[in-house]
């Protein structure tokens, strides 16, 4: 199955911490088709569905719009940029890959992340792990001069990769963390609007700053406050080397999207969705935490009052890196549980306990 044409726009969209507006641009132009759209100074948009009932509960269908990225931290006087991580970078991705820095007006410059050839490398120096400290970005500017004609401190960066199709229906691509989660609220939400509605208004959410602490999360819930709320996130995929399925759990790709039970999250909601994914037969796996989720959910079930939060993840290979690899399926089909659960919400849900 080919990559949807929307989630490639959000893929190959730049969107770190801090500066999503790019990537919240194609959202917007994307969701406008169906939905009610309103934005923050967070860089969060909320796109609503309208519902066809009086009296049942609004559902926020949650994923966020940023990945993770570098920021100029200094230009030295031969022009190269020095870095700093936006969001947990592993800097053995980061060494030969090229980037695009976006400047204060939006521009994209290109530059290489470079290292010492291997042949002026000290036989000591070969097994030592990069560090983000010592990489820097060369744009190829003549000197500090040159350089910050077009660049200056504080612009920020992303890995420059289109997404690769692999075999299988499985997709390769940067910033899968997460524009998978905001194209599924998209998705769902497309879905209930294309149905002629759901009983309840359905949100769709992309929202900042997930990377570098549920921030445009923790915002969007305290303004929107909606009924209840299903955070779309990757997960672990468990069907690559070195992952061990006694840690993480069986999820691999092609499994379906993986329904998460636990601490932080309301049971009914969950529940619920297992059993809808067994009525329309939709693959799905199950999780579970003790404690935090680690994504927008853990804002969002103690915004406000504590709103009602599930978390569906999708199976991911590589995660924080350049190639992180998906199933389309899997993506397609957390879209489709989440319209079906959102189309039997009816007056008579009660989530209190």
């Amino acid at each position: 199955m080919s990559l949807p044409p929307v989630l490639r726009d959000l893929l190959t969209a730049p969107g770190p911490s801090g500066r999503e507006e790019i990537a919240s641009a194609v959202f917007r132009k994307h969701a406008s088709a169906f939905a009610t759209l309103e934005w923050d100074t967070f860089g969060s948009t909320v796109g609503r569905v309208s519902g066809t009932q009086e009296g049942v509960p609004s559902l926020a269908v949650v994923g966020h719009i940023d990945e993770i990225g570098l920021i100029v931290t200094h230009i030295d006087e031969k022009g190269f940029l020095r870095i700093a991580p936006v969001g947990g970078q592993d800097p053995q991705q980061l060494v030969g890959q090229r980037v695009r820095v976006i400047t204060k007006g939006g521009d994209l410059v290109p530059g290489v992340i470079g290292k010492k050839p291997i042949h002026l490398i000290e036989a000591d120096e070969r097994s030592r792990a990069a560090k983000i400290k010592d990489l820097t970005i060369d744009i190829g500017a003549a000197d500090k001069e040159d350089a910050r004609a077009v660049v200056r401190i504080g612009d920020v960066a992303v890995i420059d990769a289109e997404p690769l199709e692999l075999r299988g229906g499985r997709v390769a691509s940067r910033s899968m963390d997460n524009r998978i989660g905001s194209f599924v609220a998209y998705e769902a939400a497309r879905l209930v609007a294309e149905a002629g509605g759901a009983p309840g208004e359905v949100q769709a959410w992309a929202v900042a700053r997930e990377e570098t602490g549920l921030h445009g999360a923790k915002t969007t819930a305290h303004r929107v406050r909606p009924g209840l709320a299903i955070v779309v996130d990757v997960t672990f995929a468990s069907d690559h080397p070195g992952v061990d399925v006694n840690e993480i759990g069986e999820h691999p790709l092609g499994s379906g999207p993986v329904v998460e039970l636990g601490t932080p999250l309301h049971p009914w909601i969950g529940d619920r969705l297992i059993e809808i994914a067994e009525q329309e037969d939709i693959p799905f796996t199950v999780s579970a935490t003790g404690r935090g989720t680690g994504t927008d959910a853990d804002a969002i079930n103690i915004a406000a009052d504590g709103i009602p939060t599930a978390v569906i993840g999708v199976p991911l290979r590589y995660m924080h890196s350049v190639v992180e690899t998906a199933q389309v399926d899997d993506i397609l089909n957390a879209a489709k549980l989440i319209a079906a659960f959102a189309q039997r919400l009816d007056p008579s849900v009660d989530l209190r306990r």
